[in-house]
């Protein structure tokens, strides 16, 4: 298989594509994901380089519920924000890469 511009032209491109997709992860990095847990009662916000920003816990959860389960709601409602914001940043990835698949570029 031949193409225009050779291997050299190749390497550039990807190079310009791991430039695009390292600049796009810093801006993704700034936007904050939510999710919560048992009704919301533990909510967790990350962002879109997967660091956790804030837990909030209801007072009234740990009467209730008992330090145990809010430790399980904590969990979930971190795993949740966290998949909210991987999802996010794929999507926003593949957009970059053009749904494009490379080894090392992703």
């Amino acid at each position: 298989m031949k193409f225009r511009g050779g291997m050299g032209e190749l390497m550039r491109q990807a190079s310009r594509m791991q430039r695009k997709i390292e600049r796009r992860r810093a801006e993704l990095k700034s936007q904050e994901f939510e999710a919560g847990a048992g009704d919301d009662k533990v909510k967790c916000t990350v962002n879109g380089g997967a660091e956790i920003l804030k837990i909030e816990i209801d007072p009234a959860a740990l009467e209730e519920e008992g330090l145990e389960m809010v430790q399980d709601l904590a969990v979930a409602a971190i795993n949740a924000a966290l998949k909210k914001a991987r999802e996010h940043v794929d999507g926003e990835l593949e957009k970059v890469t053009g749904g494009l698949k490379i080894p090392g570029l992703g």
